[in-house]
């Protein structure tokens, strides 16, 4: 029942490369076909229309390259295209959320009780606006305190290629974040794939007792859960990689694909 079928992952540019790096490190035998689409990034500012237009067209192209299952990696194309998406296409459309859950969760107690948190989720201005999220914080906001906090500046660092500027880096954090209290923050929710990136970066921002919370390794294992339960799973003995594309065909944008897929901190 195991399948060597490949696995398309999508992200609105280069962000989700975090995602496909963390299914090379722990689904060594999986081939994934990621698709980063550039050339109309950012998507966290778009319509929610334009995202689901975007996201039909790239998932189809997968369709048509045999994959066995999707992963939306970006939060973004996931508020706005996953429910017509999973409508749509009858093989397992794997979705990303803020990990919100992850960071209100450090407040359960041993008793029973919980320890109200105080959480910073950072992402896109359209995951923050959209209803998936709104739903996702009336979950937890009666007993939790949560500050959603728009970025869309961290996008274009990594789009651009410059990561590495650490002045850069660091102004434009500050100029979001400047505003919270820190010492007083449990967590910050890293809710864009392009922030994963970062996560070097937000210690240095953050106290040591504030917590660092991505979705990856949630949204990694639960893909290998459905591959699964369905059995299609890739044979231990298969030969498993990344081969990347992108919707800009420049050398730029492919070498900057290859650089972060490489990067040491899976």
């Amino acid at each position: 029942m195991a399948s060597t079928a490949p696995i398309g992952v999508f992200d609105s540019g280069l962000g989700g490369i975090s995602v496909a790096r963390r299914i090379m490190r722990d689904m060594p035998h999986e081939r994934v076909l990621y698709f980063g689409d550039s050339a109309n990034a950012p998507y966290g500012t778009k319509t929610p229309e334009q995202v689901r237009e975007l996201s039909f067209a790239i998932v189809e192209q997968f369709v048509k390259q045999g994959v066995k299952a999707v992963v939306i990696a970006c939060n973004t194309a996931t508020s706005a295209a996953v429910n017509d998406l999973r409508e749509h296409y009858d093989i397992p459309i794997i979705g990303m959320e803020p990990a919100l859950k992850v960071a209100c969760d450090r407040g359960d107690r041993a008793d029973g009780g919980h320890e109200p948190q105080r959480v910073i989720v950072a992402a896109t201005p359209l995951t923050l606006r959209e209803h998936k999220f709104a739903a996702l914080m009336d979950r937890f906001k009666s007993e939790n305190t949560i500050f959603p906090e728009p970025c869309p500046g961290l996008v274009e660092i990594v789009e651009h290629g410059r990561l590495g500027d650490h002045g850069l880096v660091m102004r434009t954090l500050h100029g979001y974040f400047d505003q919270y209290d820190l010492d007083s923050i449990d967590s910050v929710v890293l809710g864009c794939t392009h922030f994963v990136f970062y996560r070097d970066y937000f210690r240095e921002l953050l106290p040591d007792s504030t917590a660092i919370i991505d979705g990856n390794e949630g949204t990694v294992r639960h893909l290998g859960v459905v591959l699964e339960s369905l059995g299609k799973l890739a044979p231990e003995d298969a030969a498993g990689g990344v081969e990347l594309a992108n919707s800009d065909p420049s050398e730029r944008i492919a070498a900057l694909s290859r650089e972060l897929l490489g990067r040491q901190r899976p």
